[in-house]
């Protein structure tokens, strides 16, 4: 829309994670996001009945901190936890266990996106809504299965522009939380939830923030950002004014909604969880830097320079097994047999393409053997239709390329003493073409190596015969 060049857009995030853990946040119910029978992973503390006592999960206080790190935040020596307070029907104890003046993580950065904070709370209950019909008025149902689960909240500063660089940066972080193995971020099953603060204003000032709540794909989140970017330009150039409020998504009309004026920290009346221990890190030693950076996995972004220095393949292979690991897997294996930067490029080709089309059948190539008919190729031994009708066989039954191609026989003639009885047949057979080709026409030597192709069945080396006749042809 060319109006929206008059306007600035600001976006910053705020996205919810639920930790993988054994247990929840704090009690020993299971943590199982996979549980579909409504209310079996609970108990009084999760429920909040009188008398409980939480106990903090030291397991997702450690995962919150490997996320600081990967991203170059500060982590806290000194943290606690708050109770938020807010009335809903899925939160059990009328307030919610997060953290205020003192999250776990401080700053960092993640695809050029400076993150304010990243701290530590519970999840809430799940309501499952009826609509209202002539027989009944509708009602609600809660299952407090999820009531209690370890939940992530990272807040970006509003240094985004776009819903695109949105999406990169929340898929970017998806990834992230997966190679820690800190989290499945599934946003499907509600496993990673994102909440964008929009504000359009035709000034440096900011405008009046817009908070989209619970956007739970990267579809929705794109669809949902720009519908709202849209939404408040038109309301402002029509002598309108953009309200302070939470809006929620409708992905069937594809439109934002509103839900309620939008809070302000003092709203919720923060204040330290008189039931849990301040937490002084430094004096932890599970939750000591140096314990935790040895405990780190690969992040993407260090995976992304690696495969660029030690492979040089394309950044779009690259990207595809930063996203596919198993196949990224497989691909490094296979090039752990190879030694030309050639041959890893062609390797990725076939890797991304065939193997990759075929699923999970696809992981059933064996390394080995897909490195060594990379190498056939480059031999000369099989032409690139051969390779891949003996990867097709290779998937199938798991035995060695050379004995496949034999079998089937695919392997190339490049033998010169053969093939040159078959150009020179080629050359008596077609005077005309020869004729053309020795005045100046040059496609005429592809029609002449074709013939020879059509000759031997298609087992000769083509490189070899267009060699050979260039040679004799002179």
């Amino acid at each position: 829309m060319d109006k929206e060049k008059n306007w600035k857009t600001t976006i910053g995030l705020e996205i919810h994670a639920e930790l993988k853990t054994k247990t929840k946040m704090f009690c020993s119910c299971k943590n199982d996001t996979d549980e579909k029978r409504p209310n079996v992973n609970i108990c009084p503390v999760c429920l909040a009945h009188p008398g409980t006592l939480p106990v903090i999960n030291k397991e997702a206080v450690k995962h919150v901190l490997k996320v600081g790190l990967a991203v170059g935040g500060k982590l806290a020596d000194f943290s606690e936890f708050d109770r938020k307070n807010y009335f809903y029907p899925d939160i059990p104890k009328g307030y919610q266990i997060s953290q205020y003046k003192n999250p776990l993580v401080s700053g960092g950065e993640l695809a050029g996106v400076k993150i304010t904070r990243i701290h530590l709370e519970e999840d809430t209950a799940r309501s499952a809504h009826t609509d209202e019909s002539e027989q009944s008025d509708g009602y609600s149902l809660v299952d407090f299965n999820r009531a209690g689960v370890p939940l992530m909240e990272l807040v970006t500063e509003p240094v985004m522009h776009s819903s695109a660089e949105v999406v990169k940066f929340g898929q970017e972080l998806q990834l992230l939380l997966q190679y820690l193995g800190v989290a499945e971020a599934n946003m499907e099953k509600g496993e990673m939830r994102l909440e964008a603060n929009i504000s359009i204003s035709d000034s440096e000032k900011l405008g009046t923030k817009v908070e989209v709540k619970n956007l739970n794909s990267f579809r929705s989140a794109e669809r949902a950002i720009e519908y709202e970017i849209k939404r408040q330009i038109e309301l402002i150039e029509k002598g309108g004014k953009v309200a302070q409020e939470t809006r929620g998504w409708d992905d069937k009309k594809q439109i934002t909604f509103s839900q309620r004026s939008k809070e302000d920290s003092h709203d919720y009346r923060y204040f330290p969880d008189p039931d849990l221990p301040e937490l002084k890190l430094s004096e932890l030693v599970e939750f000591n830097e140096e314990v935790l950076r040895k405990e780190l996995k690969e992040t993407p972004k260090e995976k992304r320079e690696r495969f660029n220095n030690k492979y040089a393949i394309k950044a779009t292979d690259i990207d595809f097994y930063i996203s596919n690991q198993k196949l990224g897997e497989l691909f490094e294996e296979s090039a752990g047999q190879l030694s030309v930067s050639k041959d890893f490029q062609l390797l990725s080709n076939y890797v991304v393409s065939d193997i990759a089309s075929l699923g999970e059948k696809g992981l059933g190539v064996d390394a080995k053997n897909l490195a060594a008919l990379i190498l056939m190729f480059n031999k000369g031994e099989l032409s690139s239709r051969g390779v891949k009708d003996v990867l097709s066989k290779m998937i199938d039954n798991g035995k060695d390329p050379k004995v496949i191609a034999d079998k089937e026989g695919l392997i190339q003639k490049s033998n010169e003493e053969d093939l040159i009885k078959v150009v020179k047949k080629v050359i008596s057979e077609n005077e005309n073409v020869v004729s053309e080709y020795k005045n100046g026409k040059v496609s005429a030597l592809q029609f002449l190596v074709g013939q020879g192709m059509k000759i031997t069945n298609g087992s000769a080396n083509p490189n070899v015969l267009k060699a050979i006749f260039e040679k004799l042809l002179v």
